[in-house]
């Protein structure tokens, strides 16, 4: 197919929609800044890097996150394959080794004979009948791609995600006539494994699901108090004067979890539940939880412990965690903007803009949070702009499916208070008539609720112009070059 496809952001979006669409036999260019220009949260130049937890939720089946992620397998998603293969241990949720993940994801794309990756800025965003400029790489003037020719009515997809550039932010303002909103997203340290005091640490997954896979640091009455006065009394970083801090409800800061009562902490992120001391055979008052961050073992995350302070601070007081004391820091906690737009009152159900149907918008920037909610709108938009490229409407799947339902709440949601949303059971549509002994009962209840969304996603997809199939490149795609990593 002749025309290419423009996608901005190479994050978990843009990835699996530039691989739906080269998939289809369309050409894709697909812009990725760096390592030409970074971001305060990205280490790598790599695809699809994750630079928050290395955790894509849980694999327990009949959960809401399962479902979404098993329709994103069953569609031929390319990131959930690559996130299953660089799997570690994280008991019922779905962890991956992010260097491996990346790589396999950043690999595979620059392989792809349809995928022309570009590392260059992309800040400007093309509109009907008009151009697409682009910075390039050596940053001393403006270009038109490709080559100094214009991109009459280009189908181009925003996924440039949280950190999306002021220049590219003021395109989309001057599009939409709409203000961007701004909140904050915080990030958990990383602990060296070497330097952790086992002595202090049992290996448990709650409730026994999972095995073995976490590391816990209990936590005593005494212990817990201590901590929790460090953490109210800490210093954190100061924002800058014209930065609204707008948090995400469910990637709350431990220093604001702190402020809003003593046992906040210990009914969130520190709750004990389902965790019994091998040692002492009790329930501990409190505990920290370590994740894995590679298969190799060799470093852990603070599930959880997501934070704004200090550096200082934060070595000084995650130190007092028991089995931390001599910790070394392979990363601390941050804290980074994240833009979004009114999706509900600016996108159309197939992810594009109303002002602009040939413009798409698709991961964080649309107003889903997560990863794997990002990797489900970069699905849905590739296959659109696929479908639109061969000239075919395209509806996304119904409402009763976890994919639909996500599309359904960006699209659907009140504009007035437009708050972004993880997958969860709350967005799909209710079934009616159901007995009342199912009706009553949650775990029976969501079990119908999966069993319909995967039989009304197989309907939809037997009506989606199907990929290509190239065996040759799928069969080492399937590979996912993690055997060379």
């Amino acid at each position: 197919m002749d025309q290419q496809v423009i996608i901005a952001g190479g994050g978990l979006a843009g990835s699996e929609a530039a691989w739906q669409l080269a998939e289809r036999g369309v050409r894709v260019a697909l812009y990725e800044m760096r390592p030409v220009r970074t971001t305060p949260a990205h280490k790598t130049d790599r695809l699809a890097e994750l630079v928050c937890s290395n955790s894509l939720k849980s694999n327990a089946p009949g959960s809401a996150s399962w479902l979404l992620k098993e329709e994103l397998r069953r569609s031929g998603s390319l990131l959930l394959r690559l996130a299953d293969a660089a799997a570690v241990p994280g008991g019922a949720a779905l962890a991956v080794d992010r260097d491996r993940f990346a790589e396999a994801v950043t690999s595979t794309l620059e392989q792809h004979p349809l995928v022309e990756i570009r590392r260059e800025e992309f800040f400007e965003i093309p509109r009907c009948g008009g151009f697409a400029w682009q910075q390039p790489a050596d940053g001393l003037a403006q270009s038109l791609r490709p080559q100094g020719t214009p991109l009459d009515r280009a189908l181009a997809l925003i996924a440039t995600g949280p950190l999306t550039s002021d220049a590219l932010a003021r395109q989309l303002q001057a599009l939409t006539g709409s203000e961007n909103l701004a909140f904050y997203d915080a990030i958990s340290p990383i602990v060296d494994a070497e330097t952790l005091n086992m002595e202090r640490i049992f290996r448990a997954s709650r409730y026994g699901k999972g095995g073995e896979d976490y590391l816990n640091c209990p936590m005593d009455e005494r212990q817990y108090g201590a901590f929790y006065e460090a953490l109210r009394a800490a210093q954190a970083v100061e924002m800058h004067c014209f930065e609204d801090l707008k948090y995400f409800e469910a990637c709350l800061p431990i220093e604001e979890l702190a402020r809003r009562g003593v046992d906040t902490l210990r009914f969130g992120p520190m709750k004990p539940v389902g965790l019994v001391d091998p040692r002492t055979g009790r329930q501990a008052y409190a505990v920290v939880q370590l994740r894995a961050e590679n298969l190799r073992f060799s470093s852990y995350n603070l599930v959880g412990f997501q934070n704004h302070l200090k550096f200082p601070e934060q070595k000084r007081i995650m130190r007092m965690i028991p089995g931390l004391e001599k910790a070394e820091f392979l990363r601390f906690g941050q804290i980074h903007r994240n833009t979004y737009i009114n999706a509900p009152k600016l996108l159309g159900p197939d992810l594009s803009l109303r002002a602009a149907p040939q413009v798409l918008i698709a991961g964080q920037l649309s107003g889903v949070e997560g990863y794997v909610e990002c990797i489900a709108t970069g699905l849905l938009a590739g296959m659109a702009m696929a479908e639109r490229a061969k000239g075919k409407a395209f509806a996304p799947p119904s409402r009763t499916t976890a994919l639909g339902s996500l599309v359904h709440y960006i699209t659907h949601a009140d504009p007035a208070d437009y708050q972004p949303a993880n997958i969860s059971f709350d967005l799909l549509a209710p079934i009616d008539g159901l007995p009342r002994s199912i009706g009553r009962d949650r775990r029976a209840r969501r079990e119908k609720q999966c069993g319909r969304a995967l039989a009304d996603l197989e309907a939809w997809l037997e009506g989606m112009s199907a990929p290509l199939g190239r065996p040759s490149f799928v069969g080492s795609a399937q590979a996912l070059r993690l055997d060379s990593l």
